[in-house]
């Protein structure tokens, strides 16, 4: 059971590794569950629409690809973020790189955790999550 972090095409952000392994378990056990095997690939815009392109057939860029692999109460998957996107998405949110980092990577750990953003209101309740959870990374 780990979380890993690494890069493609890219330099692999200064995240603190520890510290955000530490708040990604605590968001999971607020939705009574556990942490498996989970790998954060940081990316390159290029790469992540080849992975669109290829496993989801959607010809576009987007921010972040979440493969689910969880079972039971345990979440597993592989999560790609485009360094590329969240750097214009924190330029056009007006936010600070970090803090978008870190909205994405717990947008991937949400969509583990069983929620969703494509639906009725779906987008706002995930927005909600993602800012609770980014409460709890300030504590």
């Amino acid at each position: 059971m780990a979380i890993i972090y690494q890069a493609e095409e890219v330099k692999l952000p200064s995240i603190k590794k520890r510290e955000t392994t530490s708040w990604i378990k605590s968001v999971a056990a607020s939705y009574k569950k556990r942490v498996g095997d989970i790998s954060f690939i940081f990316c390159s815009d290029k790469k992540i629409l080849e992975i669109n392109n290829q496993y989801l057939q959607h010809d576009y860029y987007t921010d972040i690809i979440t493969f689910d692999y969880t079972e039971g109460e345990t979440i597993s998957g592989d999560i790609f973020i485009s360094l590329d996107t969240v750097k214009s998405n924190a330029e056009k949110f007006e936010t600070n790189y970090n803090e978008e980092i870190h909205r994405i990577i717990i947008h991937g750990i949400l969509h583990l955790c069983g929620i969703n953003d494509k639906g009725p209101g779906e987008r706002e309740f995930m927005t909600g999550c993602e800012n609770k959870a980014l409460k709890m990374l300030e504590e």
